[in-house]
């Protein structure tokens, strides 16, 4: 079974995929060469899925920090007898300024131990099982490395330290004294690639150092925003950018799999696809935190994904990050699952659900980026004009919603309210978007007639508060975002009760929110408060004017980052243990547009002061 707190780990990123290492040093999740690629190491999800440690031999004191402006990782481990410093990076390709961060890259995880103070033994493991841990390689010493041959990859693994066989895999140790430094490089290619190399110390170094920079390059360039939590939202800028896939402009929402929602539960899903709607939402999060010159990718990727989507089908609401469309859903059974929570899964189920928010998300983005959008071309704009046509056509119908229920479809308020955002927002970029004037005239009608119908059958009077789905009683976080759209105004009285209701009834006893009660969504088992509900509040309340108690909200929810400023899904109620897929798109966004949503509050306060 494995057993490291989720929160326990870093993320590292090349923009092609992604690495998870714990306070001990272990790169416990690394997948080559993409997100969604079977994992080269796989401890997250079983103790004999795969790992490489670096670190002390003996106990130390942990403090992590990533290097200033970058997703460096560093872990300082202070021993009885010395400071060792860990860098990690997965290596960019060569810096151009900053515009184009994850170009070309090598496929390297390099890894840096620099001993500082004193004398540290470290201690070396290095046990790779590719294909989600199915495979044992053969590994053998080669000109200076490691081989490992086995299944479709193929790894060199440069290291200066001699390793011998043990328990799992390999391991070494070495003495370092102050002054001292090593360094390791992981180099993965597969069958029909090119031979993976050892790489010299000094490459080594210089491909960080490149790294370093290249990351600190994009972020003074594209990095602004002076405004409250002016750090968390930088950082969490460079979080989305990393959670994004350089070749095609796709955005994955987390880049791990079945880390559950709660310890022990089924409630395990493969994330590490790309959801229009969570990918729309990351480009808005990214015009505040880092100004998104991505955009325009994006979109021809999604325009090129979907291009095949029938009008009767509906847009699907997420492909993998190469533009597939087949995402069939899938379990491995010789894998016990974090904590043992199984089961693990691969692909995701919901890929052929209806959720008619994405039109919605999609258009709120392009009227956001509008300006970085001005030359469409007619492919382009013709697939936004379907997104609107769509929207005012299917509207009426049932869907899964935002939280992708597995039970049977309703008339989620939220759905409802995202389709009349996207005829809204179609309607103000006209200019952009070329519509004739029939169908201008359209879609005006059926927005007015969409919010008619939302402020008429979503408004249960017995309640107090917008609810969940037309008819329904129960309380769902996802009508915060009417204002967030402007269907309605923060401080209408139906909307202010609303928000009231979802406070005092929709939190656990810390006040973070959850999305909404267990056992509506027809999956057994229970879940934690979510990150993502508990920012929305803190954005509704900044809207409404109540900005003390927004920033109170704000705080709390920030408050669940770890110590290197990353969030997970959702908390656990008692504990605040962080649960879910990790590190999580959806909260880190949550946590741009409610720190933005609070300057402008207090930019308006200060205006009507006449500050």
């Amino acid at each position: 079974m494995s057993g490291s707190a989720i929160a326990d780990y870093a993320l590292l990123s090349d923009r092609h995929t992604a690495a998870l290492v714990n306070r001990e040093g272990s790169v416990d999740w690394l997948c080559f060469p993409r997100f969604d690629s079977p994992s080269i190491f796989g401890r997250l999800l079983d103790e004999d899925a795969g790992h490489w440690r670096i670190g002390p031999a003996d106990d130390a004191h942990v403090t992590r920090r990533y290097v200033d402006q970058t997703m460096v990782l560093q872990t300082i481990f202070r021993t009885h007898d010395g400071v060792l410093v860990l860098s990690d990076a997965l290596l960019t390709g060569a810096d151009d300024g900053g515009h184009r961060l994850g170009v070309d890259v090598p496929h390297v995880l390099a890894r840096e131990v620099r001993c500082t103070e004193g004398a540290v033994l470290v201690r070396v493991e290095y046990d790779p099982r590719p294909e989600y841990g199915l495979v044992s390689p053969r590994l053998s010493w080669s000109d200076g490395g490691i081989a490992s041959q086995g299944g479709s990859a193929r790894m060199v693994l440069t290291t200066p330290v001699r390793l011998e066989p043990g328990p799992r895999g390999l391991h070494g140790e070495v003495l370092l004294t102050a002054g001292d430094t090593l360094r390791f490089g992981l180099h993965w290619s597969s069958l029909d690639r090119s031979q993976p190399r050892v790489w010299s110390q000094r490459e080594l170094a210089a491909r960080l150092g490149g790294t370093v920079l290249a990351w600190r390059s994009w972020s003074s360039l594209h990095q602004a925003y002076d405004g409250p939590a002016r750090d968390l939202v930088h950082h969490s800028g460079r979080v989305l950018q990393a959670l994004s896939f350089q070749p095609t402009g796709a955005i994955v929402a987390a880049p791990t799999t079945s880390l559950p929602e709660w310890p022990g539960g089924e409630r395990t899903w493969d994330y590490r696809y790309s959801w229009v709607r969570d990918a729309s939402l990351t480009l808005q999060a990214l015009w505040v935190a880092a100004c998104p010159d991505e955009a325009r990718q994006f979109f021809d990727f999604l325009t090129a994904a979907a291009s095949s989507s029938g009008r009767d089908r509906g847009l699907q609401i997420m492909f993998g990050v190469g533009g597939e469309r087949d995402l069939s859903e899938r379990e491995l059974p010789h894998l016990s699952g974090w904590r043992d929570s199984r089961p693990v899964r691969v692909g995701n189920g919901a890929w052929n659900q209806r959720q008619l928010d994405v039109y919605g998300a999609i258009l709120a983005a392009v009227r956001r980026l509008a300006d970085q959008l001005h030359a469409l071309d007619e492919s382009t704009r013709k697939f936004l004009r379907g997104c609107a046509d769509a929207a005012a056509e299917q509207w009426t119908e049932k869907d899964h919603g935002i939280w992708e229920i597995r039970g049977e479809p309703r008339h989620f308020l939220h759905s409802k309210v995202m389709c009349w955002s996207a005829l809204d927002c179609a309607l103000g970029l006209t200019g952009l978007l070329r519509p004739d004037s029939t169908t201008l005239d359209r879609w005006r009608r059926v927005r007015d007639q969409i919010r008619r119908a939302v402020l008429r059958d979503g408004w249960n009077a017995d309640v107090g508060a917008f609810t969940q789905s037309f008819g329904s009683d129960e309380l769902d976080a996802s009508v915060l975002t009417m204002p967030i759209t402007g269907i309605v105004s923060a401080d209408d009285p139906r909307m202010l009760a609303t928000i009231d209701a979802i406070e005092e009834r929709l939190t656990d006893d810390r006040g973070l929110v959850y999305r909404y009660r267990a056992g509506v969504d027809g999956l057994p088992g229970g879940e934690g408060s979510f990150v993502l509900c508990t920012f929305w509040l803190a954005h509704a309340l900044a809207l409404a004017g109540r900005v003390q108690r927004a920033g109170e909200v704000f705080e709390r929810a920030a408050a669940l980052g770890n110590d290197v400023g990353l969030f997970a899904e959702q908390a656990h109620p008692v504990t605040g243990e962080a649960l879910g897929n990790f590190p999580q798109a959806f909260s880190h966004i949550g946590l741009v547009d409610a720190a933005w949503a609070l300057h402008q509050a207090a930019n308006l306060a200060d205006h009507t002061a006449g500050r």
